[in-house]
């Protein structure tokens, strides 16, 4: 894992977090950090917007909060992503490092 510290932050009530996404993975799972982002690989493939919905079922899931409180609002189309998610903490976000 590296040194620098995950790139998550607090805005209008949602937490925003940096994701670096592999897709067509053996299993979606977090696997660490990629830079300062979020490392998460997916089984789903980048086409039709499949990765985007598998990431935010996998965060969902995983920060226990509804799927319609996960946002993908940057790089739809990108490995980078950004992802808004209401109704939790930088830490709980945080902590998905550890888990």
């Amino acid at each position: 894992m590296s040194e620098t510290s995950l790139r998550v932050e607090t805005r209008d009530g949602a937490v925003r977090v940096s994701v670096h996404v592999q897709p067509r993975a053996v299993r979606s799972e977090i696997v660490g950090q990629h830079g300062a982002a979020l490392k998460i690989r997916l089984q789903a493939p980048p086409v039709d917007g499949a990765a985007n919905e598998a990431l935010i079922a996998l965060l969902a899931a995983k920060l226990r909060v509804p799927r319609r409180a996960v946002r993908v609002v940057a790089g739809l189309a990108s490995r980078a992503k950004t992802v808004e998610i209401d109704g939790t903490t930088e830490n709980a976000v945080r902590m998905l490092l550890k888990a």
